[in-house]
């Protein structure tokens, strides 16, 4: 790009710097710094390589671009104003104010143009590898010789605190494992943190690092427009290997008294250094917010590629009409509807662990959704979410549908995020219920995104037994219960199990975490697709005195439980409960049938803590769980030592009823 106008691109990169200024100096809060040293990488990248489209923001062949260093916010609603997506000037004076579309750090679903959330950090460049997962495996699923219609890049500004987080680490030792040839990071290498100069903390060889774990790696001078051209172009050249560019930036740059400080991270310039940074660029002090003919044009992003890949589409869906049929089908995010065909039956009195019968019923299922892919954090014997019959998916065959992350729970979470935000594909993955806890920031933001990514937690309580309280998970499921928009469902036998994935797969508008047993259970011949509706009515009688409430393997114990008070002349109603969330979403009437207020002799049992369960029992009910850790010993032992029983259970029925 010999011709490239270094004249139109330091106007272009000054007015985004002019722009992030004014933005966070009118909020009084905000990150200038990494807006204005990035500003020349992020120009040179959406003015002359960014396949997008502005007016149709979401067709499915655009290159993708995160800024996992979300902090920079004012970076990328500056870039999308001046490359024309509906972002009005007016949405950048009111950056981080109420009801504005430029909050503090970019939401997804919330701004148009923003491909995921990003923020905390080291996210955002873990989603951008699930991207890049996304579309090998789309590619290697739908193009044909003459007919790629997958074949996009997904780029990414980073941070040195991105590269410090260590779900960085695990995302980008999996991306160079797996080749993701078209992944290319920008690493704003600016040295400064928000205690200081980086040394203070960080002082590895980072291009070192990334060539260990087999990266393409570069170093530029960030502010040199046509070094970063080349550095981009040899980028997209290396096919093989995931690309990492690093870009020695001045933060905060053009500011007199604040570039290259920390001071500029994360706090407005004040007004006087505002002024005197626009003089020194060149930006006129009035008014705020200037833009100059000729920047939108210069950043103008270009329908050409688009009309070109529509026309390649009409031709495909011509010459291979089922597999165009797929690729919408997956791009609309379709599911089944014949459940009844679909779902395995389990006849009582059976017994097998909800994680077995879990691996039946998603073998069932994929059958019947091809875009259904996943993968286990090295648990896969364990956790049962092996599909059979389908190759692993690995660097040179990205056909198959299974993904070995390896013992990387916090790269999994993140890069489900990215697979499910890309489009064309529904995600699941797999590990121990102990271990959601590394996975926490990721599960959050797909609830805070509306990610539908499927979680498949297995070895669920104290029924574990003898690895033992590090493996024996008590505060985790109530603790997932708190995150909003997350459906927490935790089936009492395989019956359930089977409706908690149908329920799991028709949830489109965030995650479901399926919470499953180790230890067998037996199939109750009163189990029911009412389980979908988050509670419902297991064992009844005309006029019950009491009612016990129950998930998961503890149901099998009320049930127990139910019959000792029957023989002694007591009458219970045995409600299953496997998801909080779901029970919440019906009517009141509905909830109040299965728990009527007026039966107030109510006993809840679920083997972990009891916080919460006041919900449903109120104030004159009683919780039995475990308040504790765990142990190490048979988990039957382990149930009975610590007071999980139907004895218990009948102990404190008697004690309300008296």
């Amino acid at each position: 790009m010999s011709d490239y106008s270094l004249e139109k691109h330091n106007l272009a990169a000054n007015t985004i710097r002019g722009l992030a200024m004014d933005g966070v100096q009118a909020a009084n809060s905000g990150h200038p710094g990494m807006p204005m040293g990035m500003a020349d990488v992020a120009t040179v990248l959406w003015s002359q390589f960014l396949k997008h489209n502005p007016a149709d923001p979401t067709w499915p062949d655009r290159d993708r671009f995160v800024l996992s260093a979300g902090h920079g916010s004012m970076l990328l609603y500056s870039l999308l104003h001046l490359s024309g997506y509906d972002l009005p000037l007016d949405e950048l004076k009111h950056f981080r104010q109420w009801g504005s579309k430029t909050p503090g750090h970019p939401e997804y679903g919330h701004t148009v143009g923003v491909e995921t959330t990003t923020g905390p950090l080291g996210q955002g460049i873990t989603v951008a590898a699930g991207m890049a997962l996304a579309e090998r495996w789309l590619a290697a699923r739908f193009n044909r010789p003459d007919f790629e219609i997958v074949d996009h890049y997904t780029y990414v500004i980073a941070s040195d605190g991105d590269l410090m987080e260590g779900i960085s680490h695990e995302s980008s030792s999996l991306a160079g494992h797996l080749g993701l040839g078209k992944l290319i990071v920008f690493y704003d290498d600016n040295e400064i943190s928000i205690d200081g100069s980086t040394d203070i903390s960080f002082t590895e060889d980072v291009m070192a690092r990334y060539a260990a774990y087999g990266w393409h790696t570069q170093s530029i001078d960030g502010h040199d427009p046509l070094a970063i051209i080349a550095a981009t172009e040899a980028a997209q050249a290396e096919t093989e290997r995931p690309s990492i560019i690093a870009c020695h930036t001045t933060i905060g740059f053009g500011s007199p008294n604040q570039a290259g400080t920390s001071g500029v991270h994360g706090s407005p310039l004040g007004e006087e250094e505002v002024r005197l940074t626009k003089l020194n660029l060149g930006i006129p002090l009035e008014p705020t917010f200037f833009v100059p003919a000729g920047v939108k044009a210069f950043m103008a992003g270009d329908s050409g590629a688009q009309e070109e890949w529509q026309a390649l589409w009409r031709e495909y869906q011509e010459a291979l009409p089922d597999l165009a049929v797929a690729f919408d089908d997956g791009l609309a995010g379709k599911i089944p509807t014949n459940w009844d065909d679909i779902l395995p039956t389990f006849e009582p009195p059976k017994k097998i662990a909800t994680r077995n019968a879990s691996g039946q019923v998603l073998n069932a299922i994929a059958r019947h959704m091809p875009n259904l892919i996943g993968g286990s954090a090295d648990l896969t014997p364990s956790n049962k979410t092996d599909l059979k019959g389908e190759e692993d998916i690995q660097k040179g065959n990205y056909d198959g549908r299974y993904i070995r992350f390896g013992v990387r729970e916090h790269a999994m979470g993140g890069m489900l995020n990215g697979l499910a935000q890309h489009g064309g594909i529904r995600p699941y993955g797999g590990t121990f219920l102990i271990f959601s806890d590394y996975m926490r920031g990721s599960i959050r933001l797909a609830a805070l995104s509306g990610a539908p990514v499927i979680y498949v937690f297995t070895h669920d309580s104290i029924g574990v037994g003898e690895d033992g309280p590090t493996h024996q998970p008590v505060e985790q499921v109530m603790s997932l219960r708190t995150i909003p928009n997350l459906t927490v469902i935790r089936p009492a036998d395989a019956t359930e199990t089977a409706v908690a994935w149908r329920c799991a797969i028709e949830n489109t508008t965030g995650p479901t975490a399926l919470i499953l047993t180790r230890q067998n259970l037996i199939t109750n011949n009163k189990s029911s697709a009412d389980a979908a509706r988050g509670g419902y009515i297991l064992h009844d009688h005309p006029n019950p005195k009491a009612i016990l409430i129950a998930s998961g393997s503890e149901v099998e114990i009320m049930e127990k439980a139910a019959a000792q008070l029957g023989f002694e002349g007591i009458l219970a109603r045995v409600v299953s409960m496997p998801s909080w969330e779901l029970f919440a979403a019906q009517s009141q009437a509905y909830r109040d049938s299965v728990l009527p207020p007026h039966l107030t002799a109510r006993v809840s049992l679920e083997a972990g803590v009891t916080l919460g369960w006041e919900r449903y029992v109120g104030s004159q009910g009683i919780a039995i769980g475990i308040d504790h850790f765990g142990a190490s010993a048979p988990y039957a032992t382990v149930y009975k030592e610590f007071g999980l029983t139907a004895e218990a259970v009948a102990a404190a029925v008697h004690l309300l009823l008296d």
